[in-house]
C-alpha cells in the first residue's frame, strides 16, 4: 500500500490538495514534481492502484545532528480514518530515523485528528506560529519529535 511517490502522481496530489486545503494555498502539480525530482523522500498510499494519500519529508540538516521536516501529508477524505495517514507518517519517520534525525512539522491548531496522530507518533508541541497558513491566516503549532 505504501510506496514511492512518482512525478506521474503530481496531478492527483494537486487534486487532493485542493480538496484537503481549500482555504489555504494548496500545492500545485509542479510543486510535487519538483519535490520528487529533487530526490526527497516522498511516499504514496495506493488502493487498487489509485493514489489515495501522499507524504513528503525534507532534510534541513545532516548528521551528526540531523533535522528533518514533514513537508506534507494528505489523505483522500474517502479513505481517512483507515490508518493511511498513520502508515504514511510511519514511512516518513522510518526515513528520518535512519539518520537519527529530529523531526519538525507545522499543523493547523484546529486540525485535531492530525494533532492526535502526531502526538501518538511521539511529537510534542514546541511553539505557535500565528497566521502561518495563507490565505486563511490560520495559526499553526510547531511540533517536534526527537530522534529514535
Amino acid at each position: 500500500m505504501i510506496g514511492p511517490l512518482y512525478r506521474a502522481d503530481a496531478a492527483r496530489c494537486a487534486e487532493l490538495e485542493k480538496i484537503l486545503f481549500p482555504g489555504d494555498d494548496p500545492w500545485s502539480a509542479q510543486a510535487f514534481r519538483d519535490e520528487v525530482s529533487r530526490g526527497l523522500p516522498y511516499f504514496a498510499a495506493r488502493v487498487d492502484d489509485e493514489l489515495v494519500g501522499y507524504a513528503g519529508l525534507g532534510f534541513t540538516a545532516g548528521p551528526p545532528q540531523a533535522e528533518a521536516e514533514v513537508h506534507t501529508i494528505g489523505v483522500d477524505p474517502a479513505y481517512q480514518g483507515k490508518g493511511i495517514g498513520k502508515a504514511l507518517l510511519a514511512a516518513l519517520l522510518d526515513t528520518a530515523d535512519e539518520v537519527h534525525a529530529t523531526v519538525f512539522l507545522e499543523v493547523r491548531t484546529d486540525n485535531e485528528p492530525a494533532i492526535g496522530l502526531y502526538e501518538k507518533a511521539g511529537f510534542a508541541t514546541v511553539g505557535l506560529r500565528k497566521r502561518y497558513y495563507r490565505p486563511s491566516m490560520a495559526d499553526a503549532y510547531t511540533m517536534k519529535r526527537d530522534p529514535r
